[in-house]
């Protein structure tokens, strides 16, 4: 782990079925999140991602990149343009701080819109090397 190292892009296609599970899993039953002629009723053109879900695919972001031991302290990230179905979220990350085997990553997640997630994920990796945790 290294300051300014970059982790590989993720692709993740924007389903429908995706923004519904998520706000079920995550007992978000507002209707913007399910139902498609709820939503456009209330401005939007379809349904879109919950931050739940949102927050939950970063981490997955993460933990994929580092490795089954790496332990997430903490993610805070800021909502921007929706998720709608039918898209793709691409999550990157840039190594912005390093103590010991704690890393802080800056994360941007970006749609057809612009950026769906902007924030920082603390991780810790145990026992880590950069060798152990390189892409």
């Amino acid at each position: 782990m290294r300051v300014g190292d970059e982790l590989l892009p993720l692709e993740i296609p924007v389903t429908r079925t995706l923004i519904v599970a998520g706000a079920i899993a995550s007992r978000d039953y507002q209707d913007v999140h399910h139902d498609a002629e709820l939503a456009r009723q209330k401005g939007s053109p379809d349904v879109f991602m919950n931050i739940l879900t949102t927050n939950g695919l970063v981490g997955r972001y993460i933990t994929d990149h580092f490795g089954p031991t790496a332990v997430l302290r903490k993610v805070a990230i800021r909502l921007g343009t929706p998720n709608y179905p039918g898209d793709t979220m691409v999550l990157t990350g840039r190594i912005e701080a390093v103590d010991g085997d704690t890393a802080t990553v800056r994360v941007v997640g970006a749609n057809a819109l612009g950026r769906h997630v902007t924030g920082t994920v603390t991780v810790t990796v145990p026992g880590a090397t950069a060798a152990e945790v390189a892409p």
